[in-house]
């Protein structure tokens, strides 16, 4: 009885210990939950009109490789949309960004390992503008805008580990997107920054197999 208690706890430790050693590796997968539609009514002297339709949608994909233990440096991929509709009329925002990023686990001994993250890339955004049956003319302002520049961001939260392997994450992200263009001889300076909750999973990778002894 005794030997399977240990057994048991043996195993319940090599649950909470995933491969997060120099040398491993680390694929993640994240999306924010702005993954929904927003709409509204607007009701004014007993008349109602409905109001704008929001819909957003936001995932990054990264890889990470462990440079020491604990600490994963890597390439975070991220896009995010969000598109606005109303009488006709909409707009869609579209942003994509590649990051170099470290993030740092916590050993803990247990299941629940917390982590920070940081990084910073370049990011694109595209504006694409279609008004139909709006009292603008839509042959001048039909058509798309794009713009890049910096961009940086922050994360922290928490992976469980329901495998040795198999992670799922929830955290806290902050990002900043900055853009500066020229606007008949006049510099314009845009910041556009998100701050959300976001639910995913991770994927540790084993360097090399651990040799059993002989």
């Amino acid at each position: 009885m005794k030997k399977l208690l240990l057994a048991g706890a043996v195993a319940l430790f090599g649950l909470s210990n995933a491969q997060m050693s120099k040398g491993d590796w680390v694929i993640s997968g994240n999306t924010g939950l702005g993954f929904n539609t927003q709409s509204s009514k607007v009701k004014v002297n007993g008349e109602s009109e409905d109001g704008p339709k929001i819909s957003n949608f936001s995932i990054t994909p990264s890889v990470g490789y462990f440079v020491i233990d604990g600490l994963a440096v890597g390439i975070d991929l991220g896009f995010n949309s969000n598109t606005l509709k109303q009488d006709g009329d909409k707009v869609t925002n579209s942003t994509f960004s590649v990051m170099p990023t470290a993030t740092y686990y916590f050993q803990t001994g247990s299941k629940f390992i917390p982590f920070v993250g940081a990084g910073i890339g370049y990011a694109s955004n595209k504006t694409k503008y279609s008004f139909a049956n709006s009292i603008i003319d839509p042959l001048l302002f039909d058509g798309d805008t794009t713009t890049d520049g910096l961009a940086w961001k922050a994360k922290a939260g928490v992976t469980y580990l329901a495998t040795q392997s198999l992670g799922i994450n929830l955290g806290l992200g902050f990002d900043q997107f900055y853009t500066k263009d020229t606007y008949y001889n006049t510099e314009v300076k845009t910041t556009t920054s998100n701050f959300g909750v976001n639910v995913g999973f991770s994927y540790f990778i084993k360097a090399k197999a651990q040799k059993s002894d002989k």
